[in-house]
């Protein structure tokens, strides 16, 4: 007997609360949907809020794509303390009085945050050394060195400072690249005015196309499943090519069929002549080839080949 084949799914545009993890939502998804097959895109820390795309069924396929989108932040930055952590969750390593600094002086600090910048990732991160992930290295004892990495910075926006148990906090509007850790960036800052600094306050506002308009509570997913479905996704997230049935049919099959021109950047979602996404597309020497097929064998049935599956001859493109 054959496996089941998933169902083409969509996803979930979850708004996160305080003091759950990433995983913890997925969870609970995975109840709500009636599957295993359930994951996310881009990680919250615990104390983060806001938007959290998860992938249901087929839709998985595509989180990485997801994740790897800009995205947006709400954040409040303290002045005056750092911590192991770079926000409000870890211990204190060290205290500075920041009387005297200045809006201004902020502002002037994070122009060198703002652009293409190399960026040390937060100690306290999922990133992997030598296999294992940098914070149980770190709650282990050790002393870990990440190395820096190249983020794009391309909104930095600082409210006014206000006074907070002896130190000074500003609220900040930041969208970013993908791999961009906040909280890195507000240490960052506080080392360069020389007083310190760490998060007490993320909200994400947007992944990709995915706004915290769309997102909903657990609670009002519990109520109804909002689901955007896998098509709409795909519509939204990448440049679009629609095909005809023979280009569809050589796609579906893994051929390739000559590339679109003016060639986009990057992944490229194709559509039958129904509506349906079928893959994504990639480009190499004038051709384009499925990298990733999101239709099924009872699909595939439905997609007769007019011409050779692995060539692209004679194709047209509706």
């Amino acid at each position: 007997m054959n496996a089941k084949q998933p169902g083409p799914g969509g996803i979930v545009v979850v708004d996160k609360p305080a003091g759950l993890t990433s995983h913890d939502v997925v969870a609970r998804v995975r109840r709500l949907a009636g599957t295993r097959k359930v994951g996310h895109a881009g990680t919250l820390d615990p104390m983060a809020t806001g938007v959290l795309i998860v992938g249901i069924e087929r839709t998985t396929r595509l989180l990485g794509h997801l994740a790897g989108g800009e995205k947006c932040y709400e954040a409040t930055i303290r002045f005056g303390e750092s911590t192991d952590t770079d926000d409000a969750t870890g211990t204190s390593t060290g205290r500075h009085d920041p009387t005297g600094l200045s809006a201004e002086a902020v502002r002037a600090a994070a122009v060198q945050f703002t652009g293409t910048i190399m960026q040390v990732p937060a100690q306290i991160s999922a990133i992997k050394v030598a296999g294992e992930r940098a914070y149980k290295r770190v709650r282990a004892g050790e002393d870990v060195e990440l190395t820096a990495r190249e983020v794009t910075v391309s909104q930095l926006d600082l409210g006014e400072l206000r006074p907070a148990d002896g130190m000074l906090d500003v609220d900040a509007v930041i969208t970013c690249s993908s791999g961009t850790y906040i909280r890195a960036l507000a240490r960052d800052l506080g080392a360069a005015l020389g007083c310190g600094a760490h998060l007490t306050r993320l909200r994400r506002t947007r992944v990709g196309p995915f706004g915290i308009a769309q997102a909903r509570t657990l609670q009002e997913h519990q109520d109804e499943l909002a689901v955007v479905p896998l098509d709409r996704v795909a519509e939204v997230s990448f440049p679009v090519r629609r095909l005809d049935a023979t280009a569809a049919s050589i796609i579906a099959h893994g051929g390739w069929i000559p590339a679109a021109e003016p060639a986009p950047e990057g992944a490229v979602a194709a559509f039958d002549p129904t509506g349906r996404f079928i893959a994504l597309l990639g480009d190499s020497r004038g051709r384009s080839w499925p990298t990733t097929v999101f239709v099924g064998p009872d699909d595939l049935q439905q997609l007769r080949p007019s011409a050779d599956p692995t060539s692209g001859t004679d194709l047209a493109e509706s």
